[in-house]
């Protein structure tokens, strides 16, 4: 049945931190009526037949014909609650992925959309684009930067309409990942396994060995231990973890080494491991000057920060709960791997300060973080 040959494609990629991080990414299988997608939250890596919500594709399509308000928040909600009356019958406890709308308008059977650190090192990159027509040569879509959900949708849905020829099963997203679809699933596997050859072919020599990213999980217990005090600490959650590896070790040398990660590469980024990092200049002779820093940088932050990088010493994710903290901390080291190779192709590019600021407003992030960090 294809929905259990779809929960396996997609526990094969979540289940490879190449790919997928946390809820990151999502897939799907479509018949002329139905389409099968990743409920939103859900771990691919965890997906089984009933992770998935049917949606009917006429009332999906029938969604392109309306206008909606352009205030960003009153579009999204009136996009929403259109995709959610979408829902085949017996489907109205899940939520669909929040790129339904997406995966609908492809003309291809499975698609499967991940956000590998090698591939954003080339979408997050200062040259990603030409880089991308040079490697590709016409082979694959590149999109611009835009807003996820239904603005993301629309501008695919353009670009495909502008496309002449049979249109391209391979789909770069600036500032978010790829989409990778096709009428078989085995050829998304082959697909994968030429845009990652690919791409290494010119980002190897900028990546570090995988040495530099084993990392000391752990605790600095005196910093930790103050940290988790809610009394002291409460902005930030009250849980923290620790983490530091040597490509951690080079980024927190001086602010300008921390630049490269100082920012959001991708909407992933920005849910689970924050849109800013806290980067604290400090001397490291006591835990107590260590917090007392952290304490005065709060104080002046209006957004409670996901990442605390201390200068010399290494970085904490703090959070509401240890997933969460941990969640945090493996996104960090993400955009570590993502920064590192974009050295390649011209050096970092974070996501536009409005589109930031979109994806930190948006109910359907916070949806996101609710359900995937308890």
């Amino acid at each position: 049945m294809a929905v259990e040959e779809l929960a396996a494609l997609s526990r094969y990629y979540g289940a490879n931190t190449d790919y997928v991080i946390a809820g990151g990414g999502n897939t799907s299988f479509k018949d002329q009526d139905t389409l099968y997608i990743k409920g939103s939250g859900m771990a691919l890596k965890d997906c089984a037949p009933e992770h998935f919500v049917r949606m009917d594709r006429r009332a999906l399509a029938r969604i392109w014909a309306k206008t909606y308000p352009a205030l960003p928040d009153e579009r999204e909600r009136g996009v929403l609650e259109d995709m959610m009356a979408a829902r085949r019958k017996g489907e109205e406890k899940k939520r669909p992925s929040v790129e339904t709308l997406l995966h609908d308008i492809l003309p291809f059977n499975w698609v499967v959309h991940t956000h590998p650190a090698l591939v954003n090192g080339l979408t997050c990159a200062q040259d990603g684009e030409q880089a991308a027509r040079d490697l590709f040569a016409g082979t694959a879509l590149w999109i611009p930067a835009a807003n996820p959900g239904y603005i993301l949708s629309r501008a695919v849905k353009d670009a495909l309409d502008a496309c002449t020829g049979n249109p391209p099963g391979v789909i770069f997203l600036q500032n978010h990942g790829v989409f990778a679809a096709s009428d078989s699933a085995d050829h998304i596997k082959a697909c994968y396994q030429h845009i990652m050859r690919t791409i290494n072919t010119k980002a190897a020599a900028a990546a570090p060995s995988l040495e530099d990213y084993v990392s000391e999980w752990g605790f600095s217990p005196a910093v930790i231990s103050a940290l988790e005090k809610k009394e002291k600490m409460e902005k930030i959650g009250g849980c923290a973890a620790f983490a530091r590896n040597r490509e951690i070790a080079g980024l927190v040398r001086d602010r300008a080494s921390f630049y490269p990660v100082s920012s959001a590469f991708t909407p992933d980024h920005i849910v689970y491991a924050g849109s800013e990092a806290l980067f604290v200049e400090t001397s490291l002779d006591s835990p107590e000057k260590v917090i007392s820093a952290i304490q005065s940088r709060l104080s002046q932050t209006p957004r409670p920060p996901k990442i605390i990088a201390v200068q010399g010493m290494g970085v904490f994710g703090v959070g509401a709960s240890k997933k969460a903290c941990g969640l945090g901390l493996e996104l960090f080291i993400d955009a570590a791997k993502v920064a590192a190779y974009t050295k390649a192709f011209g050096g970092p590019r974070f996501m536009p300060q409005d589109q930031i600021d979109f994806i930190n407003n948006w109910e359907v992030e916070r949806y996101r973080t609710r359900v995937s960090t308890v």
